[in-house]
This record gives C-alpha cells, sequence and structure tokens, in this order.
C-alpha cells in the first residue's frame, strides 16, 4: 500500500495513451504499453489476436452555431463518424417528428434531405434530478416527473417516433436510414441524471457525421428549430474511417509449480472515447497490473500459475473474453477460479461465487485469511448466481466455472463516469484503487496456494426462483436468472451489415 504504482501507471495511460476505442490506433499503443511495462516487472506478457475491427482514426471536431447568434456549442465526435471533408459543413437542423408508421416516415425523408436531423429526446430539464427533489416544491416536482415521463414516451425505443428504426447502440438502423436519404448530418445527444455529463458511443454512417451535444445546447438548437428562429449550425470534423485491423488481448504469465492450473485476474481494457476511459474500464486495469507487479515481487514462484487477461472489445460484446474462452480449452480446463472488476474506482464492497457452492465455501475461507480492514469491507453473497454477460466473468460463468465479479463501491459511476465525457484521471479514488490491488493480490495467493480445487456442482436457479418472492426478486433486489446463461460465440469482425 505504502509503495503503491497505481498514480503512475494511471497518469500514462490515461492522460498520454489516452482512451482505447476498439479498433484505433490508441487502443493498440496501450496494449503495447501493457506488454513492455509487464515485461519491465520480469512477467511474460504478449498481444494475442483475436480478429479484426473496423478503424478510424478521431481527429478535431469543432461544432458552432452560427444563426441566429453564433455560439460554440459543447459536443463532440460520435466514436467511427465520418468527418467533414476537410472543410466545415453548413445546414440548417431539423427534428424528427412523431410518424403514426413509417410510411409516415418514408413520406417525410425527402423533407430532411441536406438537413441536420435531431434524433434525441429534448430533455425538460438538465439539472440533476436529486436538485429537483432537494429543492422544488411537491407540485414543481409533480409537473416536472410528468414532463419527463411523456417525453420519455414520445422518444422511447427501440421504434424511434415511430419510424420503425432504433437508436440502439451497436445497430445504426436509424443513422444509416436517414444517411441514405441524404441528410447532411445526425445530432445526438443522452445526457446523465447529474451535472454536466453525456453518454458518448458511436455511429455505423459512412457518408453522413454524427455528433453528440450537451444536453444544454441540444435543447438550445432544439428550441430554437422548433420555434422556427433560424437556427444554422456549422460542424467542422477531422476524422478518417480506416479498414479492418487487427485487435488483440494482452495476456501476462506468472508461471506456477502446477503449470496447467489456472488463477485468473480480469479485466477489459477497451473503452468509448468521448474521455479517457477512467473508470471503465481503466481502473480494473490498472488493479489487475498493480496486483501482477505485487505478486512478481513477493510471490515469484506460486502453487498455480497466475494469469490476467486485458480483455479487447467489452463494449462490443465481450468479444475479447469470449474469443479467449474458444482459443484456450486448456486454461479452462485448469481453471482454479477467475475474478474479474468492471464497476468504477470504488473499493470491493461485494462478492459472490458465481453460483457455485463449493467456489462459495472457498471464497469464504479466503476471506478469512486477510486482514480484517478488508474482510469488514466486503459484503460476500455466498453461492449467489452466474454472471448473466454484463461484464467478462460472464464468458467464463456461462461454461459453468468459478467465475466472479468484484463489486466496488459506488462513487456516482452510473451518472457521471459510466462512458462519458468525464471518465477522466481525476476521478479515480486512489485510495480505494491501492487497497483493490492489494486485495486482489492477496485473493490471487490464496487461491494460487489452495490445497484443492474448486469443483463445480451448480446452485439449482430454477428452485431458488420458485422460492423468492412474485416479483422474482432475488438479494439486493436483482431478478433470480431461471437458467445457467448460454455460452455466445465471439465475432470475430466488425458486423458485415454495417461495415
Amino acid at each position: 500500500m505504502d509503495s503503491s504504482r497505481t498514480e503512475s501507471l494511471a497518469q500514462v495511460l490515461f492522460d498520454s495513451i489516452g482512451p482505447r476505442m476498439t479498433g484505433t490506433a490508441l487502443q493498440k499503443s496501450g496494449n503495447d504499453w501493457l506488454v513492455r511495462t509487464y515485461r519491465s516487472w520480469g512477467i511474460d506478457a504478449k498481444n494475442e489476436k483475436t480478429g479484426t475491427w473496423r478503424g478510424w482514426r478521431r481527429g478535431v471536431s469543432h461544432i458552432d452555431l452560427i444563426a441566429p447568434r453564433v455560439r460554440t456549442l459543447e459536443g463532440i465526435m460520435l466514436g467511427f463518424s465520418p468527418g467533414t471533408g476537410g472543410k466545415p459543413l453548413t445546414a440548417r437542423p431539423i427534428i424528427l417528428p412523431r410518424f403514426a408508421d413509417s410510411s409516415e416516415f418514408v413520406r417525410w425523408l425527402p423533407r430532411a434531405r441536406g438537413r441536420l436531423v435531431l434524433v434525441s429526446a429534448p430533455q425538460p430539464t438538465c439539472r440533476a434530478m436529486d436538485d429537483w427533489t432537494a429543492q422544488a416544491t411537491p407540485a414543481s416536482k409533480e409537473r416536472m416527473d410528468s414532463l419527463r415521463a411523456q417525453v420519455k414516451r414520445e422518444w422511447a425505443n427501440p421504434d424511434v417516433r415511430g419510424t420503425g428504426y432504433s437508436l440502439a447502440l451497436g445497430t445504426g438502423e436509424l443513422g444509416l436510414r436517414l444517411e441514405a436519404a441524404g441528410v447532411a448530418g445526425i445530432i445526438t445527444s443522452r445526457p446523465k441524471d447529474a451535472w454536466g455529463t453525456i453518454e458518448i458511443f458511436d455511429t455505423y454512417n459512412k457518408t453522413a457525421p454524427a455528433v453528440a451535444l450537451s444536453c444544454e445546447d441540444y435543447g438550445l438548437v432544439y428550441r430554437l428549430t422548433e420555434k422556427n428562429q433560424g437556427p444554422m449550425l456549422r460542424l467542422t470534423l477531422d476524422a478518417q474511417r480506416l479498414p479492418e485491423r487487427p485487435i488483440f488481448n494482452t495476456i501476462a504469465t506468472i508461471p506456477g509449480e502446477l503449470a496447467t492450473e489456472y488463477v485468473m485476474l480480469s479485466a477489459h481494457f477497451d473503452s468509448w472515447d468521448g474521455s479517457s476511459g477512467a473508470t471503465d474500464n481503466g481502473t480494473g486495469t490498472i488493479m489487475m497490473m498493480e496486483a501482477m507487479r505485487i505478486l512478481r515481487q513477493v510471490y515469484p514462484k506460486p502453487h498455480r500459475t497466475i494469469m490476467v487477461g486485458h480483455w479487447t472489445s467489452e463494449e462490443n460484446g465481450l468479444v475479447g473474453s469470449r474469443a479467449f474462452s474458444e482459443d484456450h480449452p486448456e486454461v479452462l480446463e485448469g481453471m482454479m477460479v477467475l475474478m474479474n472488476q468492471d464497476n468504477g474506482t470504488g473499493r470491493v464492497v461485494r462478492m459472490g461465487a458465481g453460483g457455485l457452492p463449493n467456489a462459495a465455501r472457498h471464497v469464504e475461507e479466503w476471506l478469512g485469511k486477510i486482514p480484517t480492514e478488508f474482510r469488514q469491507q466486503i459484503t460476500f453473497a455466498g453461492a449467489g448466481f452466474p454472471s448473466g454477460g454484463g461484464s467478462d466473468d460472464a464468458s467464463f460463468a456461462c461454461r459453468g466455472l468459478p467465475a466472479f465479479s468484484l463489486g466496488g463501491q459506488g462513487w456516482s459511476y452510473g451518472n457521471y463516469t459510466w462512458h462519458t465525457n468525464r471518465d477522466t484521471y481525476d476521478k479515480i479514488v486512489f485510495d480505494d484503487l491501492r487497497g483493490n490491488a492489494t486485495l486482489v493480490a492477496m485473493l490471487a495467493y490464496l487461491a494460487a496456494e489452495d490445497s484443492t480445487k474448486i469443483t463445480l456442482g451448480r446452485v439449482d436457479l430454477a428452485t431458488l426462483a420458485a422460492q423468492a418472492d412474485a416479483a422474482g426478486q432475488g438479494p439486493g433486489g436483482r431478478p433470480i436468472p431461471r437458467a445457467w446463461p448460454e455460452c455466445v460465440t465471439a465475432p470475430r469482425t466488425t458486423n458485415p451489415r454495417l461495415k
């Protein structure tokens, strides 16, 4: 704890290398940095190709309102957006109306040609709701709640405004249809219930650029358009779509006496690129790196092999971890346990055993041996349930293996840093991160030294679900799965339909 390198590692990764969106040069630079860093510590590391992904280069983006007044807008290109071809794009915005059906949408499309289409809901307030709760009169809060509910109904996914097309992540349907109709570009906004944060994902558009605006500036443009006050926008976007390029997992290994039995640490390395990818999932990455550094220093000859996987393309469907689970049956055969972390900067406060009762007994024993300071902060859920797909432990849990998540203290992760423009170095709680790395090193040591392997008997999910309350709620309000999750095959290339 007093000689941690978490801060120096984080500074290089988040400030210098930056975000690690799948298919970009920054991600590959990050992979190479991981390998160099591990090797400098005397740990063998390599990049393993999992497949290919569409390539892209982000340049400078500038978004301006030039009429009826001048204002530089707070916004950014979506990932993989086309640029504006080296010159500014000037166009008027138009609001995506509410349609009775898709036929009406098709008849409207000629009106959108050459326009910047506003495809997101206008928020009735950009104040965080806790501010409304604390400050508003009951009547005012009730009216705001009603307005928010109305907007949500009118702009509900997946059938956005009756077009028959979705704005859901990873499909690109509505953007591609608008692009085919000749629109100049697309303007989105996905604000959080927080101050100044928006989610920034990607687009599959090939010619029409797509940008995301802040809640405040999207509302400004929307109202000017709605009130026919002559708004005009100028977009200057430097970007380059590139061919498919190889993508990699980075794997580091400390060989053990039992060379074919594995204690595995796990964290995804990719991120969205609206910010630095610090807490999603850079902190998980740094946690596992620092744990490996500690282990190499104090436990250089472990009983079982200790391995870490830094996965690519988790954000696109657990691609890297699924590929590894398919490509390495020998690791699955010899896996003692896998511990994954992917929910922000906070200290580990929750653990389960992935739906395996024998794993619960082993984990209970390990937790009993760690210092009280760590043991007291953790709520252990016993056998619990297998991961259903939220992060990379699911790629192994679906096979009935001892794979589970290390759940962190929230630190407003969902509102402020998850997939947002605010996920930066300064959001890291380094006291928690140092502790997490030390905790993981301890658990890896105990798992490597355990005299017996975990057996793979599973909890009876059907019986547990039947015994739950009428809503089917499990511990902590989580739904109880009715059946063990099925494994999904890793995509080894970008969806050909969307290239």
